[in-house]
């Protein structure tokens, strides 16, 4: 099933909850990748499979809060 049907078919409240996950997710995976950058040590492959998953997580932060964010015209 692609993501945007997935999401039409999600009420508001499981969404505000996916929502919270994905955030805290996005940041232990910023702070993560802090580590390993400072660490020097850290492998490239990871690095970037890390960093991959953290825009995967805030493309669906964005979808999330463009459904749960009402179109109001001023």
């Amino acid at each position: 099933m692609n993501d945007q049907s997935d999401i039409s078919m999600k009420t508001d409240d499981v969404l505000r909850v996916e929502l919270e996950v994905f955030r805290t997710d996005h940041r232990a995976l910023d702070e993560a990748i802090s580590q390993l950058v400072e660490a020097r040590t850290s492998d490239q492959l990871t690095l970037r499979r890390l960093k991959k998953q953290k825009l995967w997580l805030k493309d669906r932060i964005t979808v999330i809060e463009d459904r749960l964010t009402p179109d109001i015209i001023a």
